[in-house]
């Protein structure tokens, strides 16, 4: 029963997603944000919606042994699915359709603003797993890292507003409408659209709480760590909709929209989440398998990075070689090394 509950509860979060994410699309349209605005910042916080309050919930609960735990693991786990196994699906999608692309198996993204999110998650999460080695006796010192790493979110959020407001396109039309295309032109349509996101919300929270009861019970029953469980399960459910919504840019050759939406999410898991898992737990990251997680996802970036900063593009050959990081991860796990 219990893991029925726990299917049931990742489909519909993963649903509600999409409606959440639908919703911000339209608010981007509407207010003719830039390409960098809309996937590093709207759509990005949407699609990070699941591994955002699975992991709060989970410590404000803190109804059982492991909510710590899970809430921690489900925090390091995001960055590092997204900066490999996700990665990698997105270079087996350009590849996929590559003959209906007019630039074929070749990455167009705007350079600046994908090197901005890496360069900025990398300095979050050095700073977030740094903090995990201070003792809680100096709590004050850690409050610090969490304000500052929640005004390093700000911060790269206004520079991206700053340096690409002049660009501006068009997404989906929302999907309360119910096709009816006329109220996408009247003032209704943001109503409707911050009424979609509120929906969206609501099932999340719900759907977020009874994930974290099953997941709970289950490591229990299976006697598996509930770190493990979270930093393996939890991401690869959560990070579906970041899956899904970069294959469908890359269909449609928006690149840059296919990698920001990855990469802001990651800015997001890097320094906003570890900020509220500061201030909700003793955020002690003395576990190796903490250490390895996050080692193999800033592995990952930085082979990212230096090729943005030679080649000025990335190639399908790097997002694929970014996969193996995670299958050395799962190798780790199931070997045992990782508990």
């Amino acid at each position: 029963m219990e893991v029925i509950i726990l299917i049931v509860s990742l489909i519909i979060i993963l649903a509600a997603t999409k409606l959440f994410v639908n919703a911000i699309e339209c608010l981007g349209k509407l207010l003719k944000l830039s390409e960098g605005a809309v996937g590093s910042v709207l759509a990005a916080l949407g699609t990070a919606l699941p591994e955002t309050l699975i992991p709060i919930i989970a410590m404000l609960t803190g109804n059982t042994s492991n909510a710590a735990d899970i809430g921690i693991g489900t925090i390091l786990g995001a960055p590092l699915m997204l900066s490999t196994l996700t990665m990698f699906v997105t270079g087996c999608a350009v590849i996929y359709f590559k003959d209906t692309r007019k630039h074929k198996d070749k990455i167009t993204v705007n350079y600046d603003i994908i090197s901005h999110d890496l360069k900025f998650f990398c300095f979050a999460f050095i700073l977030a797993i740094l903090c995990g080695f201070i003792p809680e006796s100096f709590k004050t010192i850690k409050i610090l890292i969490a304000v500052i790493l929640v005004l390093s979110y700000i911060i790269y959020i206004l520079k991206i507003v700053k340096d690409n407001k002049k660009t501006s396109f068009n997404l989906s039309n929302l999907y309360i409408t119910f096709g009816n295309q006329k109220i996408i032109k009247s003032n209704k349509i943001i109503y409707l659209a911050i009424l979609q996101a509120i929906i969206a919300i609501t099932l999340i929270i719900i759907c977020a709480e009874t994930f974290v009861d099953a997941i709970s019970y289950i490591s229990n029953a299976l006697n598996i760590p509930a770190f493990v469980l979270a930093i393996v399960i939890t991401p690869i459910a959560t990070e579906l909709p970041e899956k899904f919504n970069s294959i469908i840019w890359i269909s449609k050759e928006k690149d840059t929209l296919a990698l920001s939406n990855i990469t802001g999410a990651m800015m997001f898991q890097a320094s906003i989440l570890p900020a509220i898992g500061i201030l909700l737990t003793d955020w002690s990251l003395t576990n190796a398998g903490t250490v390895i997680s996050a080692a193999l996802a800033l592995a990952s970036v930085t082979l990212l990075l230096t090729e943005l900063k030679i080649k000025k593009h990335l190639t399908v050959k790097m997002l694929l070689t970014s996969g193996i990081f995670y299958l050395l991860f799962i190798i780790l796990v199931m070997s045992g090394i990782i508990r």
